[in-house]
């Protein structure tokens, strides 16, 4: 029997690729969108092909009091999102939550601890898990195949129109905030959680007021360096690459990561297949649209019982906090 789902909130980027995927899902039945902004929800159903033709609820009530509502993907503005979370846990039901998880870490821990208490699965959209370089590289890394890893570097910038910097700018942080959770996403599933997370954050253009729009987080572990940095007016095509050091080899996605075509492997010794010095290993290319039908399948086979969680609740909290610890002065 398809699990019925719905959308709660469009104003996120990764919105109408999400929704596409729960449309495609024939494990889904789909029940319709809420969007809370009047004005929003009637030029997209009057002129938005992707949202045109769905049912759209009047009031939240309708979906969130729903009891044949299993799961609601979570895809509101970073503003809103959290509280819309909230909403979602407390009526009941799992969520597919689009990064990051707010502003406010009691709020977030409070949202993670009432989930706990009514067995309820929240599943952060950090899509690069769905990535096989990325995969491979985690792998490779956690299993102890680099040796230990003392250095990750991971450059993820963007080229963002003056609006787009407008909405964001009310986050701590900007740009990193709004992407940074995507690098921290996989340093912290490979080195766990930082002693140490500081942040660099620049308004370098000066075309959108108080918007840092050029960013560095350093972030110290016992015996381990990681840098994300992310800028928001790097000209295209971007050159976003991802890199782990370890003593007994490193892994660099070739870039940009998107695709991510292929990996170049160095390897003090030959091991598992592969040989001794610099090689490349060619990775399965996925679009981010298929790496988001990846993550809902992933999610649905979590609430059916099917899988545990591919990330646990610990590493969601691990990996907010870290986000905000990097973007204000949380210690």
């Amino acid at each position: 029997m398809p699990i019925r789902m719905a959308q709660y909130g469009t104003r996120h980027g990764h919105a109408a690729g999400k929704l596409h995927a729960l449309l495609s899902n024939d494990e889904v039945e789909f029940s319709g969108i809420y969007e809370p902004d009047a004005d929003r929800r009637a030029n997209l159903k009057e002129y938005d092909r992707a949202y045109s033709g769905q049912r759209w609820y009047g009031d939240v009530s309708e979906m969130l009091e729903d009891s044949s509502i299993m799961a609601i993907a979570s895809e509101g503005l970073n503003a809103e999102s959290l509280a819309q979370t909230e909403e979602i846990i407390r009526s009941g039901k799992h969520v597919w939550y689009d990064k990051p998880a707010g502003d406010n870490w009691t709020d977030w821990q409070r949202v993670v601890a009432l989930s706990e208490e009514k067995n309820l699965h929240i599943q952060m959209g950090y899509m690069f898990r769905y990535h096989d370089g990325f995969s491979k590289i985690a792998n490779w890394a956690r299993s102890g195949f680099l040796g230990q890893v003392f250095s990750i570097r991971a450059h993820m910038s963007t080229s963002l129109p003056l609006e787009a910097r407008e909405v964001i700018r009310g986050h701590q942080g900007g740009i990193f905030y709004d992407l940074a959770g995507h690098m921290l996403d996989q340093v912290v599933w490979i080195l766990g959680r930082p002693i140490n997370a500081t942040g660099f954050f620049h308004n370098d253009t000066g075309d959108v007021p108080l918007f840092m729009d050029n960013t560095l987080g350093v972030f110290e572990f016992d015996n381990a360096l990681a840098f994300v940095d992310i800028a928001a007016m790097e000209p295209g095509p971007t050159a976003r690459r991802f890199e782990v050091y370890g003593t007994e080899g490193s892994a660099i996605l070739v870039e940009p990561f998107e695709p991510g075509a292929e990996i170049r492997l160095a390897l003090t010794t030959s091991k598992a297949g592969y040989q001794l010095g610099e090689q490349r290993v060619p990775v399965e290319v996925r679009g981010r649209q298929e790496m988001y039908d990846l993550e809902l399948e992933a999610f649905l086979r979590t609430i059916t019982g099917q899988q545990q969680p591919d990330r646990p609740i610990a590493h969601e909290l691990t990996v907010q906090e870290t986000l905000l610890r990097a973007t204000r002065d949380m210690g």
